[in-house]
């Protein structure tokens, strides 16, 4: 085993990538779809069901495990991501906007804009955090390096801007006892932990948390478990990989049958089914062939349950 010093945080290395899983998981199709990119993974506790987004085609799904019925609801632009705010509302994050959104009336209400420097970019994923504040990241439509940015937007519809330079933003949680931020920008191949001021929203870079091996692919989306380890989907890794994020080392891995998982969340009656989302970007014509599920929704039951 190697150790390897990285921004000031220790992190073990095995030889492979396999050597360090302690356990083996293999996803489930759930929902079948032919998705550019579905992301956002969310399980919605007050109405028992499981919202996630896709991108491209510019829409917000639902599935209820209950009755086995998908609804969805389009828009005119883009969605990066969602959170819930009452049993009938969920707060959007489109190219340019943040909006509360009414499911049951389709009434949209804006609560704060995001700059997309003229149509160059726009937002992608968010998560809420303990505090209460929605962050939410940017991304430029053809993914150029460096200009993507990440922000928190308060609810009377103030924003702030907290990272800049970014290429993907992505992956935002919090651990447990709220002292710390994860956040990973797609491309750089590792997940950033930061302090965390629940009060102010205030952070401060302390190191790296996890590095992903190359040939497991690129972290996406992240969620974390009441163990505060991290459940990261990875572009090229045919699935979720678990991480403890304070030692690096590899927990556990869910197996995929689709190459681009992109995002994760806990939920079900016990928190204890992770539904991955996947994605078709960059595949050819050839790997879809081989892999006809890319682009669906997929579930696994799993000991460790989700946060509380």
């Amino acid at each position: 085993v190697l150790i390897i010093l990285f921004e000031g945080i220790v992190l073990f290395c095995g030889t492979s990538c396999t050597d360090r899983i302690v356990h083996e998981f293999g996803a489930e199709l759930l929902y079948h779809d032919e998705a550019e990119t579905c992301n956002a993974a969310l399980w919605y506790p007050d109405r028992k069901s499981l919202f996630w987004v896709d991108t491209d085609h510019k829409k917000l799904f639902e599935y209820v495990p209950a009755k086995d019925t998908c609804n969805f609801w389009s828009f005119d632009s883009k969605v990066g991501c969602v959170v819930p705010e009452t049993k009938n509302t969920v707060i959007l994050a489109l190219e340019n906007k943040i909006i509360r959104y009414n499911l049951d009336d389709n009434y949209e209400e804006i609560i704060a804009p995001i700059d997309d420097e003229n149509g160059k970019l726009r937002c992608n994923d968010g998560k809420c955090s303990p505090n209460g504040k929605l962050w939410v990241g940017t991304v430029s439509h053809d993914f150029e390096k460096g200009v993507g940015s990440a922000y928190c937007v308060h609810p009377d519809g103030n924003v702030s801007k907290k990272f800049k330079g970014l290429t993907a933003s992505n992956g935002l949680v919090w651990s447990k006892d709220k002292q710390f931020m994860y956040h990973n920008d797609v491309p750089s191949g590792y997940v950033k932990r930061y302090r965390y001021d629940v009060k102010t929203e205030d952070v401060i870079h302390n190191g790296a948390a996890v590095m992903i091996p190359k040939e497991t692919g690129i972290p996406e989306g992240i969620t974390i478990d009441k163990n505060d380890n991290l459940w990261i989907p990875q572009k090229g890794g045919f699935g979720v990989y678990c991480y403890n994020p304070y030692t690096g080392q590899l927990i556990a891995r869910v197996s995929v049958p689709a190459p681009n998982a992109t995002s994760c969340a806990f939920g079900g009656e016990n928190l204890d089914t992770l539904f991955i989302t996947t994605s078709r970007h960059d595949l050819t014509e050839e790997d879809l062939a081989k892999y006809p599920l890319s682009g669906s929704i997929f579930a696994c039951k799993i000991a460790p349950i989700g946060v509380e």
